[in-house]
């Protein structure tokens, strides 16, 4: 078991959207012998997007799983989505793997979501290798996006490759470790020569270079290396491969995955510098108590595994995709959920090959697998044996910046939208549904318009519920500005009893945030204590439609001080009645307000867009509180109107091209500008009418 774990590649492929990780992961498939075609994106028949959503729009939503056989050892693919909308998935399954192979495109280089994976990479301690793609493109330059990713990468890269030629003469790579060159046919297949003369200085130079970069690696090969001797190739490669591991550097490969260039090579960097689960070394679980336990990866250790994503398929239904830690797992039996703290029976093991499934007997650390109909576990659980009760902390998904409401285009369809929602929320933990009590809407939010637009597909398509989406409305909310002392009094005479309620309240504004508050201080009984909830609960139920536009009325305290009764025609109806109008009157008359949500903002972009977002805050009422530097990146901080950001998240994405985040988070209600107010209210009064 060890030897075959010694031979396993977990390897996660990131990179921005469109900079050709589907195509990569397909033609690296053909070269494993696992798909005797290549499929092509534009032609919708890849093996690793399949999704009737991903095909439509030519991208990927969702990580996809495969694996390859390569020169004896077997490689576990995790393909990520680079679009910003689904990117919560790429953080959750990048937890997964032991090394990660980031995708650059060499016209547009290092972009956002690039920086994004390798700060993820950096947090899990992920080795990485990078793979500088599409040097057949026009305005493709292999120099020019190694400098700009030298420049936006704190860690250092490591130049082992070349190319030869560009743009459309691309026709190989220069390996300058072996210092071969690899010429390529239109079919994928290299001939080895040596390198040419034209390229000769620029290799040399470059190899020095790689060497002594590689040797900062280990000690003993670079004291050997300063007193002049000469390295084997073995030597550099162990020295690299240490690098590697440890993070001092990441090696820089290149080529093209359309024309098949430099892909064999590319995979003989993923088995030759990134670590196996045994040269990854033990995770790090919490025992019941809290204290940190190591996890080593022994296919003798008890089992321990953490499920890193749900897929919802319509055949074989929930399926719970797991990476075992240690141990070794059965295709038949019984799991134990610490995080739920339940047991749960599976009948069969399966490998994610694209779109199918394959049946396994077992696996062991470092294997990835699937079991179907889990009934507690979702994402983010732990499964392991019952005798060694375990915890993996699993990272948090992405905060959604964008929420729409939703609505059933069909009447009567609301609780079936939930319910499939709430299937889909097991998949896609990016997304968040809640209901708001105020404005009765049900909220959707997720990383993007495209996203809520996919969910809104998916919706459509696996569970028949058609939906429409629009922008929130804002809970507003009104209060007053002067205290004021009004009567509020109910008499009503229709044979029989009659009603009578009378009440003298005082009404005075609080300060922002203090809610409601009732005062009693009738003396004398001129009302009878029983009577006195009623008035209460009579001006609560007033002040949940407020008079301006009908939303709460909040920060105001009534005092009850005075009012008067009739033996038999008084009762609890009618001194609510008169609370109800002594309230009414009073906001008449107490110079009444709207107040709006207001959210504080956290913005985080490069140094150069600062301008741009400032003068963008402050056109929408914005207030900064202050600002971070770390790096090349600013961090603003700003309280912004809820009504002004809700359609935050494209514009940032238009003003800093993708590179700025934000999160938003309720700060506090504050009263809006007169002129806005009357809109508002005028707005909302037609639409009642």
């Amino acid at each position: 078991m060890t030897e075959i774990i010694d031979k396993l590649r977990n390897v996660v492929f990131v990179g921005h959207g469109g900079s050709g990780k589907t195509s990569l992961a397909e033609i690296m498939l053909y070269k494993g012998g696992v798909i005797n075609r290549i499929g092509r994106i534009e032609e919708g028949n890849t093996a690793m997007d399949y999704d009737p959503e991903e095909l439509k729009r030519g991208v990927s939503l969702s990580s996809s799983f495969h694996q390859f056989p390569w020169k004896s050892h077997t490689v576990n693919m995790i393909v990520t989505p680079g679009d910003q909308n689904f990117f919560s998935d790429t953080k959750l399954c990048m937890k997964a793997a032991d090394g990660v192979l980031v995708v650059v495109d060499a016209v547009s280089g290092v972009a956002v979501r690039t920086e994004q994976a390798l700060s993820y990479a950096e947090d899990y301690g992920l080795p990485c290798l990078m793979f500088i793609n599409k040097l057949d493109r026009e305005r493709a330059d292999f120099f020019r996006t190694l400098k700009d990713a030298s420049d936006i990468i704190p860690t250092k890269l490591l130049v082992t490759q070349i190319p030869m030629g560009s743009e459309a003469s691309f026709r190989g790579v220069v390996d300058l470790i072996s210092q071969k060159a690899y010429i390529y046919d239109n079919n994928g297949k290299a001939t080895i020569s040596p390198i040419p003369d034209d390229l000769a200085d620029i290799a040399e130079e470059q190899r020095e270079s790689m060497v002594e970069t590689a040797l900062e690696a280990d000690d003993s090969l670079l004291e050997r290396y300063l007193e002049g001797e000469t390295l084997t190739n073995e030597e550099i490669l162990s020295a690299i491969k240490k690098g590697v591991h440890s993070r001092l550097f990441i090696p820089v490969i290149c080529g093209s995955g359309i024309k098949n260039i430099g892909i064999d090579l590319a995979m003989d960097a993923m088995i030759g510098y990134l670590p196996s689960p045994i040269e990854r070394g033990p995770m790090t679980a919490k025992d019941q108590a809290g204290n940190e336990v190591t996890v080593e990866p022994d296919p003798k250790a008890p089992f321990m595994a953490f499920v890193f994503k749900t897929v919802v398929d319509p055949y074989a239904g929930r399926l719970s995709v797991f990476r075992i830690v240690s141990g070794t797992l059965e295709d038949d039996g019984q799991l134990y959920n610490t995080t739920k703290q339940v047991k749960e029976r599976y009948t069969s093991l399966l490998r994610m090959a694209g779109k199918e499934q394959k049946s396994v007997d077992s696996g062991g650390p470092g294997s990835i697998l699937a079991v179907a109909k889990l009934k507690e576990t979702k994402t983010g659980d732990t499964l392991c044996s019952e005798d060694r009760k375990l915890l993996f902390t699993c990272p948090e998904p992405i905060p959604p910046v964008i929420s729409f409401a939703i609505a059933p285009k069909s009447k009567g369809d609301e609780d079936k939208i939930y319910t499939s929602l709430i299937k889909l929320l097991e998949e896609d933990s990016g997304l968040q549904i809640y209901r708001n009590v105020e404005t009765k809407e049900m909220l959707l939010s997720g990383g993007g318009l495209v996203h809520i637009e996919a969910t809104v597909d998916k919706l459509r398509r696996k569970f028949n519920v058609e939906v429409q989406i629009s922008p929130p409305k804002v809970p507003y909310r009104e209060t007053i500005k002067k205290k004021v002392r009004v009567q509020g009094k109910h008499k009503k005479q229709s044979g029989g009893h009659g009603q009578f309620g009378d009440c003298w309240i005082q009404m005075e504004p609080l300060p922002r945030g203090e809610g409601f508050q009732f005062v009693d201080q009738i003396v004398g009984g001129s009302i009878p204590r029983q009577y006195i909830p009623a008035v209460e609960k009579g001006v609560v139920e007033s002040s949940q439609r407020g008079m301006l536009a009908g939303f709460p009325c909040v920060d105001f305290r009534v005092t009850v001080d005075d009012g008067s009764y009739h033996a038999v025609d008084s009762s609890e109806m009618a001194f609510k009645i008169a609370g109800s109008l002594a309230f009414k009157k009073a906001v008449e008359q107490a110079k009444p307000i709207l107040l709006e949500p207001v959210m504080k903002v956290t913005v985080t972009a490069p140094d150069e867009f600062l301008g741009d977002i400032m003068g963008d805050l402050n056109s929408r009422r914005g207030r900064v509180l202050g600002m971070d530097s770390e790096g090349k990146k600013q961090t603003i901080k700003a309280n912004v109107p809820m009504s002004e950001i809700v359609s935050y998240a494209p514009d940032l994405n238009s003003m800093t091209g993708g590179r700025g985040t934000f999160s938003v988070e309720f700060s506090h209600y504050d009263e809006v500008p007169a002129e806005l107010a009357q809109k508002i209210i005028d707005e909302v009064n037609k639409n009642k009418e």
